[in-house]
């Protein structure tokens, strides 16, 4: 059965056998909501889904599938994993300035278009201070206000970035009374990469965030690290700040059967695999890890024949960018005689598959203490072994503390990198049916489910108890 689908802009229904209670409604404000294939597309759908599963009526208002399908990448099999009790709104979203479409440029566009995009980001500067999503917040105010005319809103919970989804949730507040609750997949003051402050208190950026961080029900984060700049920095919100880690996806991510016995299990006889999975930004440090893993092999710490598959996008927008155009993939390409090989994207159906043909995870992140990425996640649950490309101090390190199978640095070095590997080869060859039923043990715990429970819980202060014929 399909969602329930509301479209703003043919006003049109379609498909839903539900009824809709008269209160228990939760407005979602989810940007990348699925088919869009970004990794916070995950946690938003978990997200979404849980509140369903609790009763709740819920309503998720995002853009339209078009800007997944047509510019940023779309993984149209996550559509069918959206529970079928929630309502969409795919509003509006124009975005203008990543349109190479010329034959819908305005004349003055086509015959100026340097002056042209000067005037557009100062359009969008003075209508809110985030490029590309400026005008989204007044679309989003129209429909939220469309949706509670019809049905009244309980709670708003806005996920960013973009952080435009927190602007309209504010305003919301502000016109209606109606408490909202603020998810930051990422920072936006904060810079979770060097740990600095990315704008002055006087910049309008910084003076939102206090605004909308002061009124806010809840905050979320995604680990205590980044919990504890944001209480710092907000004293008087302090209280209303929460925890709420990412998690995996059962329903995502298919385990093979652990070993029943405490033996060393058989390999075939394919040559040893290590692999990358995740979208390869300029933060990701590729170099290092193909500088370690070139002297790994020259030092006897891999086999000869090893292999190291890369996949995922190549930056947030693209695919499979030729060599002569990214340096990260010429990088990747001139590391093919050393066994390495960039796959490319996954489809999230083929996902299980990609991982079923390693011997060892890579996780590399460029990440300081405020990160944790998602990914880390779906690696535990695997139990494999898991070789991190990462500084020591990174957020994910909480989250392999205690895993039998990791093999971590000291420092991001390519020495470092190297002998991580090396450790990773071994456990890939030598780990125990016992130790690896203990890191599927380490990584059971840490479920989206498990992790988004506590949280969901915690919104019964802010909402009705849910209605009985929802259960």
């Amino acid at each position: 059965m399909q969602p329930f689908y509301y479209d703003e802009l043919n006003s049109q229904r379609k498909g839903s056998q539900y009824p809709m209670p008269p209160s228990d409604h939760i407005a979602y404000v989810a940007w990348g909501f699925p088919p869009s294939r970004s990794g916070g597309a995950y946690r938003q759908l978990a997200t979404a889904n849980a509140l369903a599963a609790s009763g709740r009526k819920v309503t998720v208002l995002t853009v339209e599938r078009k800007v997944f399908t047509e510019i940023t990448g779309a993984d149209v099999t996550l559509e069918a994993m959206i529970d079928p009790r929630i309502e969409l709104i795919r509003t509006r979203f124009d975005w203008p300035l990543r349109n190479q479409d010329q034959t819908t440029w305005s004349p003055a566009h086509r015959r100026f278009p340097r002056l042209w995009r000067k005037a557009r980001l100062a359009f969008e500067l003075a209508i809110f201070p985030e490029i590309g999503y400026a005008t989204w917040p007044r679309t989003l105010g129209r429909a939220l206000r469309a949706l509670h005319a019809r049905q009244p809103i309980d709670l708003v919970i806005a996920s960013g970035n973009p952080f435009a989804a927190f602007a309209a949730a504010w305003r919301f507040h502000r016109a209606t009374g109606v408490p909202y609750v603020l998810d930051y997949r990422d920072s936006w003051i904060l810079d979770q990469f060097t740990g600095r402050q990315r704008y002055p208190d006087r910049d309008r950026r910084a003076r939102w965030e206090r605004r909308v961080v002061d009124a806010a029900a809840q905050v979320w984060f995604v680990n205590r690290a980044t919990l504890a700049w944001h209480a710092a920095r907000y004293p008087g919100a302090a209280a209303r700040l929460r925890v709420v880690p990412n998690g995996w996806d059962p329903e995502l991510l298919a385990l093979p059967p652990a070993p029943l016995d405490d033996a060393v299990p058989p390999r075939t006889d394919h040559p040893l695999t290590f692999g990358y999975l995740g979208t390869i930004s300029a933060k990701v440090p590729i170099a290092e890890l193909v500088d370690g893993w070139r002297q790994a092999k020259a030092g006897g710490l891999l086999p000869a024949d090893a292999q190291l598959k890369i996949a995922g996008y190549l930056g947030y927008f693209g695919g499979r960018p030729q060599p002569h155009q990214d340096p990260t993939a010429a990088l990747l390409d001139a590391a093919g005689p050393d066994g390495v090989e960039f796959v490319g994207p996954v489809p999230k159906a083929e996902v299980a598959a990609f991982y079923a043909g390693l011997d060892a995870l890579v996780l590399a992140i460029d990440a300081g203490r405020y990160v944790t990425t998602g990914k880390v996640f779906e690696y535990v649950a695997l139990g494999k072994p898991i070789v991190s490309v990462h500084p020591p101090e990174a957020a994910a390190a909480e989250v392999l503390a205690g895993y039998p199978l990791w093999a971590r640095v000291e420092a991001l070095t390519g020495s470092q990198v190297a002998a991580a590997l090396g450790r990773g080869a071994q456990l890939a060859t030598g780990a125990t049916g016992a130790q690896i039923r203990a890191a599927r043990a380490h990584g059971a715990r840490l479920t989206r489910a498990a992790q988004l429970g506590p949280a969901i819980a915690g919104l019964a202060d802010l909402l009705p108890p849910p209605a009985a014929s929802a259960l």
